[in-house]
């Protein structure tokens, strides 16, 4: 039987070296993402949150501890293996949106396809479907130069999908939009994240993430501090907001 974890790490220990200096940046995290689920890491500047981020895509290698995905241990992995799995079942955004800016819209989205071997013919039509998904329809063949931020991000986004990821890692995606535009990006993301099943990670420091999100898991000092699920945050909310009424 297939796990229903998607994404499990194990004890994971991550330190640099500065000068004589040993910093830890993850001090032992053990974390279990279902298969669908919209995770949230939250955590200040420091905390380590970035740090996970990268190891469970794959981009960073951790000092010991394990990261599985789909129950296969990336540590385990040479080079060409632990491409061919970030190729294919993780998509990446970044906050600062990381387009190509001499290629359309369209060559951007269908770059990854291009890796991953498909034919250029197919990867077209993936290329434009996305963009549809995502609102751009129109924009097929405009430079990142000729899109605003928000836009930018939504090709970015289409890119991410392009060979049909199961997980979807987004680091601080709104972190360089304004408050309509980001809320528009999350909003997209959990319509994916419901409609297409993929399951989506996000380090953000967006409480707006807090409305679409199944759990956050709040990062201290390397450590997961706490984690809080959909249901218990419903409360929360409710008492932040009505603390807002209150304190007009």
């Amino acid at each position: 039987m297939a796990s229903q974890y998607i994404v499990r790490t194990k004890g994971l220990i991550k330190e640099y070296t500065m000068g004589d200096q040993t910093v830890r940046a993850l001090n032992g995290v053990d974390l279990d993402i279902y298969e669908g689920e919209y995770i949230s890491i939250m955590g200040p500047s420091g905390s380590g949150k970035s740090t996970l981020f990268n190891a469970i895509g794959g981009l960073d290698r951790p000092t010991s501890g394990s990261v599985f995905i789909n129950d296969v241990d990336m540590a385990q992995l040479d080079a060409q293996e632990l491409a061919y799995l970030r190729c294919h079942t993780i998509g990446y955004i970044f906050q600062t949106f990381n387009l190509i800016p001499v290629m359309t819209a369209l060559e951007n989205v269908t770059l990854p396809t291009v890796f991953a071997g498909m034919p250029t013919d197919d990867g077209i039509e993936r290329g434009i479907e996305l963009l549809n998904i995502v609102g751009l329809g129109e924009r097929l063949h405009h430079k990142p130069s000729e899109l605003s931020g928000g836009q930018q991000q939504r090709v970015a986004i289409a890119r991410s999908l392009a060979n049909n990821p199961s997980i979807i890692l987004a680091d601080e995606p709104t972190g360089n939009l304004d408050l309509k535009t980001g809320t528009e990006i999350i909003e997209l993301l959990k319509r994916l994240n419901k409609e297409q099943g993929v399951t989506i990670i996000s380090a953000t420091h967006d409480l707006k993430m807090l409305d679409v999100s199944d759990r956050i898991v709040y990062i201290r000092d390397g450590k997961i501090a706490k984690i809080d699920e959909r249901k218990d945050l419903d409360i929360q909310i409710g008492e932040m907001e009505r603390e807002g009424e209150l304190g007009h």
